[in-house]
């Protein structure tokens, strides 16, 4: 018997699910439960932390999950990490679904940091106006910085008075188009973006903006995750799981 736990939140997540509802298969769609209206999913789906990697192994052992797919942002280190040691000690086999970073193009302008913490420190001290895309976790880093205007793109209005004093925050969920983006950063007038190396398709779009405008790009450089088998596609992901196994479960 297989029996899937999908650690979810992005978009190859969503197309994971569906690939797994179309052939049947026993699995479980996790959110992490920080958006407040996260995409429908054709699974059944649970939101919230384990509790640890103690509560993660109690869970995959309650449930009799045989298989987990990390399908999660590549900067949850902390849920990628409690991942591989909850399926480590609970015998379970895991698989990261790991979607390619961006590389810089002809005509780019970036520079590279180690983390998103290192990135206030690279603005510059005159105000400038700084598309700061990199979600709501992290936006405190930037009060050191004051002077400068920031918009913001959320999935969801911020449930709380934001750490910076100048901003505009816009309520969207990608895919964006180049297009779009590179009409967003001439109507607020962006000097500066700042991005993580997310990857993938849906919000590469900002860079292929600032790219057209010629405006820099500061990016935070991807964590490291725990070492393991990673799959790059949901199609990799399906045939580790493999069909047969996955069809009258």
């Amino acid at each position: 018997m297989t029996r899937i736990l999908l650690l979810g939140g992005t978009t190859e997540a969503n197309d994971l699910a569906k690939r797994l509802s179309a052939v049947g298969a026993d699995a479980i769609y996790s959110y992490a439960g920080r958006t407040q209206s996260p995409v429908a999913q054709p699974l059944p789906t649970r939101v919230g932390g384990f509790g640890g990697v103690p509560g993660l192994v109690r869970y995959l052992q309650t449930e009799q999950v045989t298989h987990i797919v990390d399908a999660t942002h590549p900067f949850a280190t902390g849920m990628s990490e409690n991942a591989a040691a909850a399926a480590a000690q609970a015998c379970v086999s895991l698989i990261r679904l790991e979607r390619l970073a961006w590389a810089p193009q002809t005509g780019d302008s970036w520079t590279m940091l180690g983390a998103v913490d290192d990135i206030p420190a690279a603005l510059p001290n005159l105000p400038a106006r700084v598309f700061l895309a990199i979600g709501k976790q992290q936006l405190h880093l930037f009060a050191v910085k004051p002077q400068h205007h920031y918009l913001l793109r959320l999935v969801d209005q911020p449930d709380a008075p934001l750490p910076l004093p100048n901003t505009s925050v816009l309520v969207a969920r990608g895919p964006f188009t180049a297009e779009g983006d590179i009409a967003l950063l001439r109507e607020h007038r962006i000097t500066h973006i700042v991005a993580k190396n997310a990857g993938g398709l849906a919000a590469r779009a900002k860079l292929d903006a600032a790219r057209a405008l010629g405006l820099p790009v500061i990016m935070a450089e991807r964590p490291t995750l725990p070492k393991g088998p990673v799959a790059d596609s949901v199609a990799q992901v399906m045939a580790w799981l493999g069909h047969t196994a996955l069809r009258g479960v």
